[in-house]
């Protein structure tokens, strides 16, 4: 229930108070009137006082303190010890309150810096990724081709994976009987976009074939290829790969 407070006269009623009453008041008033005290001095005073009390109370602790017997020596030594301990303890708060603010404010500026690095070794990952994957599709020889499926699925996914394995087994028995060898050269990457779990990769390539039927003769190309990949648990695979820029450079002899 909130307090409420009376109305003026709830309390008394002013036409029942007595004419004594009346001239006493008005006597005390003229009484409080007529003093010569400088009120407004006083009150100066008193606040000019209060104020030196506050500004001189060390000094006049150190002084109590000299002008202590002899005999309370050891107690005077350990008043102003106490004082220093206050001192100290004052000093160490104020110096752990600085240190505390300063690391909040490092924390909040090194924030953005640090998802800044993380993006950036993200980035770095998909693209060695990206370029490992390539390179071990397109680079086999007559002799290891049997076993590039295999080491190839560790880079694409479910789908991808089955296709390019179509693909090897389609062209095995015929390359495998021209001894035909691929190498690709990676000569650049980016990663295009970043969004959650998937990202898109740009992969430049050089890459020749050379064969037994052609022998001197090897078919260079600049290929392009863009990436879509898929974060899958801790590692990043190839959905899919459609070449983008296809170049053929291979030497053509004039009859």
């Amino acid at each position: 229930m909130e307090d409420q407070q009376s109305e003026p006269g709830s309390v008394t009623d002013p036409a029942a108070e007595s004419n004594d009453d009346v001239e006493s008041t008005a006597e005390v008033t003229d009484v409080e009137l007529d003093d010569d005290t400088d009120v407004e001095g006083d009150v100066k005073g008193e606040a000019e006082s209060d104020t030196d009390e506050t500004d001189d109370d060390a000094a006049d602790d150190d002084a109590a303190d000299d002008e202590a017997p002899e005999g309370d020596a050891e107690a005077v030594a350990g008043k102003r010890a106490g004082r220093r301990k206050l001192s100290l303890r004052f000093a160490v708060g104020a110096a752990a309150a600085l240190f505390i603010a300063s690391a909040a404010f490092a924390g909040a500026a090194a924030q953005p810096y640090l998802l800044d690095r993380a993006e950036v070794a993200t980035k770095l990952d998909i693209a060695r990724t990206a370029g490992r994957a390539i390179h071990t599709l397109w680079n086999y020889t007559p002799e290891n081709m049997d076993t590039l499926p295999d080491r190839a699925a560790v880079y694409l996914s479910g789908d991808l994976e089955a296709q390019y394995r179509k693909f090897i087994d389609a062209i095995a028995d015929s390359n495998k009987q021209a001894k035909v060898t691929d190498s690709t050269e990676i000569v650049g990457a980016a990663v295009e976009s970043l969004d959650g779990p998937e990202a898109t990769v740009l992969i430049y390539t050089n890459t020749s074939a050379t064969s037994e039927l052609s022998p001197g003769i090897p078919q260079i190309k600049y290929l392009t290829y863009r990436l879509y990949m898929k974060r899958d648990q801790n590692r990043w695979v190839v959905t899919r790969m459609p070449v983008i820029t296809s170049l053929d450079l291979t030497p053509r002899l004039q009859s």
